[in-house]
């Protein structure tokens, strides 16, 4: 205290410079640089591209999906749009460029020509045109010179010269694609000729495993040949947690409680189709008759219950959406319909006496179960052996002719309520208890509330994973926050510009952020159409290659299958030596296949599954002629061609048809290819991760 008295002078102008350091620096904005955001979504050779023009873009794409879809956008739409509109700013930025550098101008005559000419521009057709279909000239010229229109006007001039110069870089770039004579009658015969093939093949799995060794050795050289198959993108590690998008309890009582305020409403209403639509029902109205098979089960199952006309159902609970059911008419259907549920012991139809006797006695001894009180659904979980023991053997409603005979006559012979059997089919014992039963139609309204999360209960779900993302940060543990939440963590691996992410799917906000990400980085809460998203990541791996040891068990079945393709490829060739197609065959224990009308279009030949290398084989061989033996991909296999049908003649018609279409796929690969490599050869800073995330 007291070498601070003595110093106060001192301390006092200390604080009366530092102070005007501050001020000297608020002035001239510098602390509005440090740590600032960059303003800009993206920057092409140099160029900036501003972040109000990426909203402006995005929401003109955004507007015209929803006019598309007639309806709000899921996160799956939104997060493609912000990728379309990024794309779109950066190529338009790239084309611009090379636009100029290229020195491509539109000039005053020829937008001259686009208003006046003989061949105007589409949007003065579109804005000029009268009745006739004929350009209002003097209409054209008043708008023209109109003061007020000045401004207007001139976007129409930037419009058309805008897309004049496209349509001049267009054609440069285009100018480059020919297609000949030779390329369509290429196309023709490739795609009109075919041919009739005798062929053998060996499969490589023919082979035996056992009879196969591989060693380390075998697999550290087959490493070392194909190291670019292992090559990797910069891997990110990460943990990650998800929370669905799920109704809870509550929300599932708020949609209970708002049908039950409607029930006596909609019981009383004359114009049910305008209570649906004044209540904002997620079911339209309609007049038409429905039999189960045509309503969601859990509806089908109430309406049943009770089908007096006026009589309303509900609330229930079907196909995630909450219900109040008008009965409104009845008539008969064309056929009966039973609701059932089974219990089912597999035994084949040629299984012995004692293994089905065995059966039968497991069968009867739940069926006594069934007498004394138990639960029909509880034993079909525990004993039944198809899928529908996860329903508690729950089969919904069927007609006659969708059961095998004897479980047909057995349920459609029995009465609502009743449990029939053991009844043997081909699929083995079944207990059958027939739930409902009906031969009529029904015309009904249905007041339905989708049972989706409230926003409540979605700002609940992503405050508990900012929560996590919190504590985490805070000097906590990810995985123990996380589990601590009642989440569980999975652990993924992440390649960088990977589309989809291992068990989540595709989120563009996720991959900008790992694009940009630190070991030990806690993302934001990612929202996803069915859930949120929150991740760390936990490793970054640059790029490189794959460790051996990392691929070792991943090479093993490549060398095995090569090693199998060594041995067949030999006795194939020893088996051929001279011999023909009949001879080889036998040779090889297997027997001559045949396919006739091959042509280049044929997707799959029997034995080689989706192996095309037999078609380039067949075409290249002359009528009569054999191959050698051939390595494909699954099999070895030697082909021989009997026939070949030529195509009839190429007209001139079919000709210009096929060049066009040629034209037009060359014209499109040539385009794509050209912005590509202009994005290749550009230098963009992409600042999507800082700005959107």
């Amino acid at each position: 205290m007291n070498n601070l008295r003595q110093n106060t002078g001192v301390v006092l102008w200390i604080l009366v410079f530092s102070f005007g350091v501050i001020w000297v620096l608020q002035d001239s904005q510098a602390f509005d640089a440090i740590g600032a955001q960059p303003r800009d979504i993206a920057v092409v050779n140099g160029e900036a591209i501003p972040y109000q023009e990426y909203q402006q873009t995005l929401e003109q794409l955004r507007e015209r999906a929803r006019e598309q879809s007639d309806g709000e956008l899921t996160q799956a739409q939104r997060d493609q749009l912000e990728e379309q509109a990024y794309d779109q700013l950066v190529t338009s930025r790239l084309l611009e460029q090379e636009m100029e550098r290229l020195g491509i101008t539109v000039t005053n005559a020829e937008l001259l020509d686009m208003v006046y000419g003989e061949n105007p521009h589409p949007i003065i057709r579109q804005q000029f045109a009268d009745s006739t279909g004929e350009i209002n000239y003097q209409l054209l010229n008043n708008f023209a010179q109109n003061p007020e229109a000045k401004a207007t006007w001139a976007q129409i001039e930037n419009y058309m010269r805008e897309q004049r110069r496209q349509q001049k870089m267009s054609n440069i770039v285009q100018a480059t694609v020919h297609v000949s004579d030779a390329d369509v009658k290429n196309y023709y015969e490739r795609q009109n000729t075919n041919a009739d093939i005798r062929y053998v093949l060996q499969r490589y799995a023919s082979v035996p495993n056992d009879s196969v060794n591989v060693s380390d050795a075998d697999l550290e050289a087959y490493y070392d040949e194909n190291k670019e198959d292992f090559s990797r993108e910069r891997t990110y590690t990460i943990q990650y947690v998800q929370q669905e998008k799920l109704a809870t309890e509550q929300d599932t009582q708020l949609v209970r409680d708002d049908l039950r305020r409607l029930k006596e409403e909609f019981a009383a209403a004359d114009d049910d189709s305008t209570f649906l639509q004044i209540n904002a029902s997620a079911q339209d109205y309609s007049k038409e008759y429905r039999t189960p098979d045509q309503m969601p089960s859990g509806v089908a199952s109430a309406i049943y219950e009770n089908l007096e006309p006026g009589t309303v159902v509900g609330p229930i609970f079907a196909n995630n959406a909450g219900h109040l059911l008008k009965i409104k008419d009845t008539r008969p259907a064309d056929q009966t319909y039973v609701h059932a549920s089974h219990i089912l012991l597999r035994v084949g139809e040629s299984a012995g006496d004692e293994t089905v006797a065995e059966i039968r006695s497991r069968i009867e001894a739940l069926q006594d179960s069934l007498n004394q009180g138990a639960s029909f659904a509880d034993l079909a979980k525990r004993h039944s052996a198809d899928g529908s023991a996860s329903r508690g053997g729950d089969l919904g409603w069927f007609t006659r002719d969708r059961m095998v005979e004897p479980f047909a006559n057995a349920a459609f012979g029995a009465e609502a309520g009743e449990v029939v059997g053991p009844v043997r089919t081909r699929f083995g014992f079944h207990l059958i208890k027939v739930q409902q039963k009906t031969s009529e139609a029904v015309q009904y309204a249905d007041m339905a509330y989708s049972l989706d999360p409230s926003p409540a209960t979605l700002n609940d779900f992503q405050a508990k994973l900012e929560d996590i993302a919190y504590f985490s940060e805070d000097g906590g543990d990810f995985e123990e926050e996380a589990q601590n939440a009642g989440y569980d963590v999975r652990t993924v691996q992440v390649e960088e510009d990977a589309r989809n992410i291992p068990g989540v799917g595709r989120s563009a906000s996720l991959m900008r952020f790992l694009s940009e990400a630190d070991e030990g980085q806690i993302s934001n809460v990612y929202e996803l159409d069915d859930k949120f998203i929150l991740a760390k990541v936990t490793g970054i791996t640059e790029e490189g290659y794959r460790p051996f040891e990392d691929v070792k068990n991943e090479i093993r079945p490549r060398v095995l299958t090569q090693k199998k393709k060594d041995i067949v490829l030999g006795q194939m060739r020893s088996a051929m030596n001279g011999a023909n197609l009949d001879a080889l065959a036998s040779a090889l224990g297997t027997r001559v296949r045949t396919k006739t009308g091959l042509n280049f279009g044929t997707r799959r030949v029997a034995g080689l599954g989706n192996d095309r290398s037999i078609i380039g084989v067949a075409f290249g061989l002359d009528v009569g002629a054999t191959s050698g033996v051939m390595e494909g991909e699954n099999a070895a296999y030697v082909v021989n061609v009997t026939n070949r049908t030529e195509p009839a003649e190429l007209t001139e018609e079919k000709r210009e048809q096929i060049r066009q279409q040629l034209l037009a796929q060359e014209q499109r690969q040539i385009a794509q290819q050209y912005i590509s490599g202009l994005r290749e050869n550009a230098e963009i800073t992409d600042n999507r991760s800082k700005l959107l995330n």
